[in-house]
């Protein structure tokens, strides 16, 4: 009975949990299509930009994480993953598929639901933590940076080695002693593989 409940528990585990694939460069929206059409629960957060060209401005809405699409559960199903057009692998630690915390993607999520501007931001691994404390966005927790005269909360994504930013006022935050929910042996550089140069993870 014992072994029966652990099987089980660790089942719903790998079913409520958040994985990153690793795609082609610039497939990432044809991925997320795909894998939405064979039942997957997929996430690919997009960000509003504009890029000139000589004769003209064009408004974009780009990958936040360019090459990466999240992926919630259905990681029984392996081989109908990877075996998607498009995709490399699944992002992985210690030969299998890498859990994300929820409350990063949970974060990332907000921010891109509220319609507040986002960016793509280096990836910090030290900084002081702060909570926004009021508005849309409370109870998210981040990275505070400084340029110039604005401040940013950065958003990691401790997996894959790369973060989101987004500007705030210093009213709307509050220091905090640690950062909640996160895995720190999670991080780039502790087992994980897939960030830009990895293999992918053999179907099972």
């Amino acid at each position: 009975m014992l072994s029966y409940s652990t099987t089980s528990t660790d089942s719903q585990l790998l079913e409520s949990s958040w994985y990153a694939i690793y795609t082609r460069h610039q497939h990432e929206k044809t991925v997320a299509q795909i894998l939405t059409g064979k039942g997957f629960n997929t996430f690919l957060p997009l960000y509003a930009t504009t890029h000139d060209w000589k004769d003209r401005t064009k408004a974009l809405t780009l990958p936040l994480f360019p090459c990466y699409v999240f992926l919630k559960g259905g990681i029984e199903r392996r081989l109908q993953i990877i075996t998607t057009p498009g995709i490399y692998g699944l992002v992985s630690s210690a030969g299998q598929p890498a859990a994300i915390p929820d409350i990063e993607i949970e974060a990332i999520r907000r921010v891109v639901d509220s319609g507040t501007r986002v960016e793509i931001h280096p990836f910090l691994k030290c900084g002081s933590w702060v909570r926004v404390k009021c508005g849309l966005l409370a109870g998210i927790e981040g990275i505070l940076v400084r340029k110039k005269n604005a401040s940013r909360l950065v958003l990691n994504v401790e997996i894959l080695g790369t973060a989101a930013a987004i500007e705030v006022a210093a009213f709307q935050v509050e220091a905090v002693t640690a950062p909640r929910g996160r895995d720190s042996n999670n991080g780039p550089g502790n087992g994980s593989r897939y960030s830009r140069n990895s293999e992918a993870i053999a179907p099972a």
